[in-house]
């Protein structure tokens, strides 16, 4: 079954572009389009989707809007931001909102489909380049913060290095001889320590308290 697509852009050649492209990989089925958040919405309660690949900036309803809209009506979408500029505030607020990821509209064709197929698996997805500068911009924040129930311990610590790269929990374990079932409970004992719910707010958490 390939993985269904909702396309969020207001710009109808980038739309179209990005369409036909992902539409060449038999993986990925663009199966809606939406110019503004607005429509979005209007094709989430109408049917479901496996990820929404989401513009920021667009008139009617931002990508901002649209998150805090759709969180508010619960309705379930796994979604990656596109993003033209280094709009690092802006994503880290669609990050907070339950975004899974992010990516720059000028990433391969290779990259966007391994980022579609990560959140369509649970995973999330945060492109490098930007991670660095969303992470400078966190530690910045001089808000007072929760603090951990307890420490993390260094395997932990390493488990959640591999989480920020988005490693899923087969691949961390090849990568630290562990078995998946053993990385299935630290990274659970993460998420419990943190008290956040999913791996992408355990990553922006421990961006906020500097533990990466």
């Amino acid at each position: 079954m390939p993985i269904d697509v909702l396309l969020v852009d207001d710009q109808t050649l980038v739309r179209e572009g990005i369409k036909s492209l992902l539409n060449l990989d038999h993986r990925i089925r663009v199966c809606a389009e939406a110019r503004d958040g607005k429509e979005a919405l209007a094709q989430l309660q109408s049917r479901p989707v496996d990820v929404v690949l989401l513009d920021i900036r667009m008139p009617v309803m931002s990508g901002l809007e649209f998150l805090k809209a759709a969180n508010e009506q619960q309705l379930v979408h796994n979604t990656l931001v596109l993003t033209t500029f280094d709009e690092h505030e802006l994503v880290l607020e669609c990050l907070k909102l339950g975004a899974k990821g992010y990516l720059k509209k000028d990433v391969s064709l290779s990259t966007l489909i391994n980022a579609i197929e990560s959140l369509a698996n649970g995973k999330s997805w945060m492109q490098p380049a930007l991670t660095e500068r969303v992470k400078s911009r966190v530690q910045s924040d001089t808000q007072a913060h929760e603090p951990i129930t307890e420490s993390l311990t260094e395997r932990e610590l390493q488990v959640l290095q591999l989480v920020a790269g988005g490693y899923s929990n087969h691949e961390i374990a090849s990568a630290t001889f562990r078995s998946e079932g053993t990385v299935r409970n630290q990274v659970s004992s993460i998420l419990a320590k943190l008290n956040v719910k999913d791996r992408t707010r355990a990553v922006l958490k421990a961006m906020d308290l500097g533990l990466l």
